[in-house]
């Protein structure tokens, strides 16, 4: 008589530790998904399988070749891969379960933050304003003009004015206070489908890939105002939308661009 095989009994820890890595590898392709890295990802994978067939029918060169790639690739890995990895990073501590400190504008300056946004569109007047939460935006600062002015919708629009020396940067607003003008962001790494979007769309993109600012444009060629947060972009935002979403209320969907 054959005795029977036991078959094991997972453990709570086994169920806990089997839905981390789901979910982690879940994560991981959510992020990668719309990116070049997952383009790198299959190429790798493609590697991985050659090195294994290589190594089952016993093909020495391409296994030691196929060897060496993989123990020396880590380190153009995270050359390759390094927006890629500042963008994982910055969202990782974005995450809710990391959040200690709130951040956003002040209630006083949402209100003009809304008004100036609202004139701009109607006069289609090109402008970026970045508005820091609770990753702090100095590095930013230092690329224009630091300021210490009260937020209010006449300076905002007197900035992005064409006859303003600091209109074509990005203003950068931290509680009720503009810290800084004429700034210079970091433009997106990522592909972006949409061919009609400009600099300063791409440029949002980039810095709400990077931090958890929110970064509000109004274009000058379409005259709509777009939000982007957190590697999205939201186009055809209201004044109330913007102002709702800023004082962290939850806002109405955006018209369609």
């Amino acid at each position: 008589m054959v005795g029977s095989v036991p078959f094991p009994t997972p453990g709570w820890r086994d169920v806990l530790e089997i839905l981390i890595v789901a979910y982690v590898v879940y994560a991981m392709l959510r992020f990668l998904v719309g990116t070049r890295a997952l383009q790198i990802v299959f190429g790798l994978m493609v590697l991985a399988v050659i090195y294994l067939l290589a190594f089952l029918f016993k093909l020495s060169m391409i296994t030691y070749l196929l060897g060496v790639v993989f123990t020396y690739g880590v380190f153009a890995v995270l050359v390759v891969f390094q927006p890629e990895l500042r963008q994982a990073l910055a969202r990782l501590g974005q995450s809710r379960v990391f959040r200690v400190f709130g951040g956003g504008p002040a209630p006083a300056a949402v209100a003009e933050i809304a008004e100036a946004v609202e004139r701009l569109r109607r006069t289609a007047t090109g402008a970026i304003i970045v508005i820091e939460r609770e990753v702090r935006l100095d590095e930013f600062v230092g690329t224009g003009s630091a300021m210490r002015a009260s937020v209010s919708a006449d300076l905002l629009a007197t900035i992005f004015s064409p006859y303003s020396p600091l209109h074509d940067g990005a203003v950068l607003v931290r509680d009720d206070e503009i810290v800084g003008a004429g700034c210079i962001l970091p433009l997106t790494q990522n592909p972006v489908a949409d061919r009609s979007l400009g600099t300063r769309h791409r440029a949002a993109l980039g810095l709400s890939e990077e931090t958890d600012a929110l970064v509000l444009v109004v274009s000058e060629e379409s005259a709509t105002v777009s939000l982007a947060r957190g590697g999205t972009l939201e186009r055809g935002l209201t004044a109330e939308q913007v102002a709702a979403i800023l004082a962290g209320r939850a806002a109405v969907p955006a018209s369609p661009p």
